[in-house]
């Protein structure tokens, strides 16, 4: 059985070489050293996003300027959702995701899987949209900029 499963593997890893690659660089002539998103054959693995500030007109270091969990998860969730769509997918495409929650400072410093998931099930598990992914969620220390408290990364498939 053991070799069944050797010999399966290594014919999903030669098939995936063989597979065409395409990279979609970062929006607004970006120099950042990333890709938006990666097709390998039918997958499609799209960077991590972040949320765009709530309220840009409030000071940088409020939580006001990112939002709480709730919001900043809406916003990182709608941006996806339009790089999906300009790619031909949609949340319905979406197979796994990775989710990276910081600590929010007014829950104590616990990060906010509440919050999250009232941002979440507005995109996943609605009549509209029933598909489901597979689902990874962590608490992590921090990210690129105070007070961003979500991050989240998706694999979609090419129906």
């Amino acid at each position: 059985m053991k070799a069944v499963i050797t010999v399966a593997a290594l014919l999903l890893v030669a098939a995936s070489a063989q597979a065409e690659v395409k990279r979609y660089p970062l929006p607004g002539n970006s120099t950042f050293p990333i890709a938006s998103a990666v097709e390998v054959g039918k997958l499609v693995f799209e960077s991590g996003k972040v949320p765009a500030p709530a309220d840009p007109k409030a000071d940088k270091t409020s939580a006001a300027y990112w939002g709480n969990t709730e919001q900043q998860t809406v916003s990182v969730l709608a941006q996806i959702e339009a790089s999906l769509k300009a790619k031909g997918l949609g949340m319905g495409d979406v197979v796994k995701m990775t989710v990276f929650l910081v600590g929010d400072p007014a829950l104590e410093g616990k990060m906010d899987f509440t919050g999250f998931m009232k941002g979440y099930t507005q995109f996943f598990g609605t009549a509209a949209q029933p598909n489901l992914p597979a689902r990874s969620a962590f608490q992590i220390a921090g990210l690129v900029a105070p007070g961003m408290l979500v991050e989240i990364e998706v694999i979609a498939v090419r129906p």
